[in-house]
């Protein structure tokens, strides 16, 4: 099997780098038993080598080349996990989907965190985890706490950082948000810095400087002494020059490589500057169409994982867990709170409908609908769920069609579809390709299910906020 020929990388990445990566991997994971001088047996450690493997050489692949190469280990006969057939079937399992557990040494399915809802919430600012977010902050996490020195003889330093790469909308910047929001602010300091396309090297530094205190002559540490964990969002964006160069990232690569840079003030210009207790994460779209990808000497330094789309199981964890916060049976009657699962499956299934049909072309390049296009939906209803003073869904009996609360919400989540979506294109032909994709979706989601007729799901409704 040739990995670059039978498979599709999201990001070019060399084979030595890959190579690095399953051995930084295996090591973090091996590490707990090393430090405890416990011995494990060959069955767990063949567990933990597939699972590394499986990561780093199959980390950048989309969910369909994941399920492709979970299918040639399995040919293999390597130790996967015991995945039921209606599972790999219905829900798309692999691999990937699971981790060795530390204690027991076998394998267990990822599941998502407990969440708690804040007093208010706002629905823009809401992080809310998932199996897809814990099982990538479990490989950034092991990554992170690699000793500082890979090789003290060499002087090579530990490879601790991490890079997601991601289409728009798969949550890139929001799962490394998730865990920065864990780190102890009397050991870890959380910086951000935003990339662009206008990012100089100067403004590189000056970032970096601005975070850092003296510790010596010429050795500059984070406040306190603690460690710094530096976020680069979208590290891609730097602009590329005529030769091929982003410089900006240049002077990244360095800041990581030799842990430090040069002076640029007058008197001390041409003496290193070094920087100590700093380690990276940074997030990136695809490379391609338009897009730069980032120098193999700065990849190097990072564990790369591709952030698929979220699964249906994640959508439904995210929205279903908002949902059961807003609509809360102190506040609404049992007849709204049995809607969630409907607007739930009614929404991704227009979502994907949509996905699959309306694809990009040249002059509609802009036809790409990602998650975000799925939060829209939903934020318009929470802006009504979520003020239950004004009794907008209650108050429905009263107005002249006296509609049912149930009929209510259909009507506002078919007016949130048509802003999110409709708005969106640009022909007469693919707004009459959604509204016919969405009577139907609205058939077969609360015909049956809530017992309207079709005259009554057909509603066009306006709703706007004062």
């Amino acid at each position: 099997m040739t990995l670059d020929r039978d498979y599709t990388y999201v990001m070019p990445s060399p084979p030595v780098v890959r190579i690095n990566q399953f051995l930084n991997l295996l090591w973090a994971l091996l590490s707990k038993y090393v430090n405890a001088g416990e011995v494990i047996d060959k069955a767990a450690f063949e567990k933990l080598f597939v699972y590394s493997l499986s990561w780093s050489l199959a980390g950048l692949f989309e969910n369909e080349d994941r399920e492709k190469f979970h299918k040639f280990l399995e040919s293999r006969n390597a130790p996967l996990p015991p995945i039921q057939a209606n599972r790999t079937a219905i829900d798309k399992e692999t691999i990937f989907d699971y981790y060795v557990d530390e204690t027991t040494k076998q394998w267990k399915l990822w599941e998502a965190e407990s969440w708690t809802p804040p007093k208010r919430i706002k629905f823009s600012q809401l992080l809310i985890p998932t199996g897809d977010s814990t099982r990538v902050e479990y490989i950034v996490n092991k990554v992170a706490n690699l000793p500082d020195m890979r090789h003290e003889r060499r002087k090579e330093p530990g490879h601790r950082n991490a890079l997601l790469v991601g289409g728009p909308g798969t949550a890139k910047t929001s799962n490394l948000v998730i865990y920065s929001n864990k780190f102890d602010p009397e050991e870890m300091l959380f910086k951000r810095i935003n990339f662009s396309s206008a990012t100089t090297p100067y403004n590189f530094q000056e970032s970096i400087e601005a975070e850092v205190e003296k510790k010596q002559v010429r050795t500059f540490t984070p406040p306190g002494g603690k460690r710094m964990t530096v976020f680069l969002d979208d590290v891609s964006m730097p602009f590329v020059n005529l030769w091929g160069d982003q410089i900006t990232l240049e002077i990244t690569r360095q800041l990581i490589e030799q842990k430090g840079f040069y002076f640029l003030s007058k008197d001390e210009r041409g003496y290193f500057r070094g920087i100590e207790k700093m380690q990276f994460l940074a997030a990136m779209n695809h490379p391609g169409g338009g897009r730069n990808d980032i120098p193999h000497r700065l990849k190097r330094h990072f564990f790369s994982i591709n952030m698929t789309p979220p699964s249906q199981k994640s959508i439904e964890n995210i929205y279903g867990r908002i949902l059961e916060v807003l609509f809360n049976p102190k506040k609404y009657t049992p007849e709204v709170i049995n809607m969630r699962p409907y607007l739930i499956d009614a929404t991704i299934a227009i979502w994907d409908a949509v996905k699959r049909r309306l694809l990009p072309t040249p002059t509609k390049f802009h036809y790409t609908f990602n998650i975000r296009e799925l939060a829209r939906v939903f934020q318009g209803i929470c802006n009504v769920a979520e003020k239950p003073e004004y009794k907008v869904i209650e108050s429905c009996l009263n107005i002249k069609e006296k509609m049912r609360p149930e009929l209510f919400l259909i009507a506002l989540w078919r007016h949130e579809c048509d802003r999110t979506f409709i708005d969106k294109l640009i022909s007469n032909n693919d707004k009459k390709t959604f509204t016919d994709m969405l009577d139907r979706v609205t058939k077969e989601k609360f015909r049956e299910s809530l017992g309207f007729d079709d005259e009554q799901l057909m509603t066009n409704m306006l709703f706007a906020d004062f």
